[in-house]
C-alpha cells in the first residue's frame, strides 16, 4: 500500500481545499476565508449542499435563552451525557464535550452570522433528557445552505461542482499537500472526466459525509444492510473519500455502527415526508404498534437505535399512530403527508385496526392501557415521557403510517482530535489533513441523537476551517 504520491505538475494551487459543500464543508470554507486563506470547495454533485440540504434542519443546543425563557434547565454536561448514553459509552469523550460545549455558540452563529430564523419552540427528540432541539422556520437543511453559500461567495471562496475526489496527496515528509480530482464528472455522470492535480498550500479538509448508499462498503460493516434496506440519504453518500483517507493512514473508527432512522416509511423513496409525521407527531404524541399483535413494542421517545432495533426485531413495518389532539399539540402540519398517501386518516380506532389488518380487541386494549397511563402522566409499560400537551388517544380523526427503518447516518469515519485534525494509526495528527461532519467518526459512538448532526457539522466544520486556514505554510 503506497501512501506517498509523486506529482510532476500541479494544475492549480490554493491555500485550503475543502472537499464537500454540505454544512461542515461550507462552515470550514467560511472560517478558512475569515482566517485569511484562499479556499477552493470541491463538490462531486451537480448541485450544492450534499445530504445536508435534504435533512430536516433541526439542531441541538444546550443552555439557550429560549430554553431559559421556557423554564428548561439544561447544560453542556447534560447534553454530553445524553450523547454518551445513546452512544453506549463508545463516544470519544473529548469530542462529545466539544460539540456540547460549543453548541450554543454554533446556534448563535447561525442566527447572528447567517441570519437564520427558527420556530419559537423547543422540541424534545428521542434520547434527549430535556427539550433542546430547534427547527428552522421552514423545516429543511436547505435553509442553512443558501446563506452559507452566499457568505462563502461574499468572502471570496471558490466552489467547483461535478468534481470528484480521486487521490489525497501525501508527500515524502508525510504531509497532505493536495488532491487529485476528476473534473467534469459527478456521481450521475458516466464519463471519466479530466484528472486535475490541485495543490493545497496549507491543508485539505474532508467534509464528504457518510456512506449510507455505498452498499458494498456498508454491508462489509453490517451484512444486514443489503440493497433491500432503503436509505434516507442522497445517492451521493458513498465512501470513496473515507477509503482514500484510510489508504494514506487515517485511523478508522466505529465503521460498523450504522444508524437506521426508526421513523422512516417504506412506501416512499429516500427521506420523504413520513419522518415529519412519525418523528414530530406520532412518536411524541402517540404510539408504535406491531400490526401482528396490536401491541406496543418500545418507548417511542427512546434513542434511534433502541427504536430501530425494536422494529427490526418484529421483522416488518409497524404502525405509528396518533389522534387529532396529538397533531394539534405537536404544532406540525401533516397535510403534505396525507396528500402523498403516506399517512392515512381514520374516523375510528376500529377502522384503523381493520385497514392494517390488526387484531382489533388487542389494539383497542393497547390504546386503552396507554390512555389510562397518559391521563396520569406516566407510561407504566415502557417509561415513555408524557410530554406537555400529550394525552389520551381519543380524539378523531386518528392518523397512522407504516413505519420501518432506513439507513440514515453512519457514525463511523476517520478519527479526529478536538482541533479537527485527522489522526493516524498511532493517534498522531496527519499534518495538513482535517475532517468534519459525518466523515469523522468517534463523536456519536453507537448511536447519534437526533438533531446532533447539524450541531456536530457546524461545530467541527468551523473548527476545521479555523485551524486549516491558519496552518503554517511549509518551508
Amino acid at each position: 500500500m503506497t501512501r506517498v504520491t509523486t506529482v510532476k505538475r500541479w494544475d492549480r494551487q490554493t491555500d485550503v481545499v475543502v472537499v464537500g459543500s454540505g454544512l461542515a464543508g461550507l462552515a470550514a470554507a467560511i472560517e478558512a476565508r475569515i482566517a485569511g486563506s484562499d479556499v477552493l470547495v470541491l463538490e462531486k454533485m451537480k448541485g450544492y449542499g450534499g445530504n445536508s440540504a435534504i435533512s430536516d434542519g433541526v439542531m441541538a443546543a444546550a443552555g439557550t435563552a429560549l430554553q431559559r425563557r421556557a423554564g428548561i434547565v439544561d447544560s453542556a454536561d447534560r447534553m454530553a451525557e445524553d450523547m454518551r448514553r445513546a452512544g453506549l459509552g463508545l463516544n470519544q469523550a473529548d469530542l462529545v464535550h466539544t460539540v456540547a460545549q460549543r453548541s450554543v455558540e454554533a446556534f448563535r452563529w447561525t442566527i447572528d452570522f447567517l441570519g437564520m430564523t427558527y420556530q419559537k419552540r423547543v422540541d424534545q427528540f428521542g434520547g434527549h433528557s430535556v427539550p433542546r432541539c430547534y427547527t428552522p422556520l421552514r423545516r429543511s437543511g436547505s435553509q442553512y445552505i443558501r446563506p452559507m453559500l452566499d457568505k462563502a461567495a461574499q468572502l471570496g471562496a471558490a466552489i467547483r461542482t461535478r468534481t470528484c475526489l480521486e487521490t489525497i496527496v501525501r508527500d515524502t515528509d508525510g504531509r497532505v499537500c493536495g488532491v487529485a480530482v476528476r473534473q467534469g464528472r459527478s456521481t450521475s455522470d458516466a464519463g471519466p472526466g479530466e484528472r486535475v492535480w490541485i495543490r493545497a498550500r496549507r491543508a485539505v479538509v474532508l467534509a464528504t459525509g457518510g456512506f449510507a448508499n455505498d452498499i458494498a462498503f456498508r454491508t462489509a460493516q453490517d451484512p444486514r444492510l443489503s440493497a433491500a434496506v432503503g436509505s434516507t440519504n442522497k445517492t451521493c453518500t458513498t465512501a470513496e473519500a473515507l477509503r482514500e483517507a484510510m489508504r494514506i493512514g487515517a485511523m478508522p473508527v466505529h465503521l460498523s455502527w450504522i444508524q437506521l432512522g426508526p421513523w422512516a416509511c417504506p412506501d416512499e423513496k429516500m427521506y420523504g415526508v413520513g419522518p415529519d409525521f412519525a418523528s414530530y407527531v406520532a412518536f411524541p404524541y402517540g404510539i408504535l404498534v406491531n400490526p401482528d399483535t396490536g401491541r406496543r413494542i418500545v418507548n417511542e421517545l427512546a434513542d434511534r437505535k433502541t427504536r430501530a432495533d425494536a422494529i427490526l426485531a418484529v421483522g416488518h413495518p409497524c404502525i405509528s399512530m396518533t389522534d387529532q389532539n396529538g397533531v394539534v399539540h405537536s404544532g406540525h402540519e401533516i397535510g403534505h403527508c396525507l396528500r402523498r398517501g403516506v399517512v392515512q386518516s381514520f374516523e375510528s380506532l376500529e377502522a384503523l385496526a381493520a385497514y392494517y389488518d390488526m387484531p382489533r380487541d388487542a389494539f383497542l386494549d393497547t390504546v386503552r392501557a396507554f390512555n389510562q397511563g397518559a391521563a396520569k402522566r406516566e407510561d407504566g409499560l415502557f417509561g415513555k415521557p408524557i410530554l406537555a400537551g400529550a394525552g389520551p388517544l381519543e380524539t378523531p380523526p386518528f392518523y397512522a403510517m407504516r413505519t420501518f427503518p432506513k439507513v440514515h447516518h453512519t457514525m463511523g469515519g476517520v478519527l479526529i482530535d478536538t482541533r479537527a485534525r485527522v489522526l493516524d494509526l498511532q493517534r498522531a495528527p496527519i499534518e495538513g489533513l482535517y475532517a468534519a461532519g459525518e466523515v469523522a467518526g468517534g463523536i456519536h459512538g453507537a448511536c447519534r441523537l437526533g438533531s446532533c448532526a447539524i450541531t456536530d457539522c457546524l461545530v467541527f466544520g468551523r473548527i476545521a476551517g479555523q485551524n486549516a486556514g491558519r496552518t503554517v505554510l511549509p518551508r
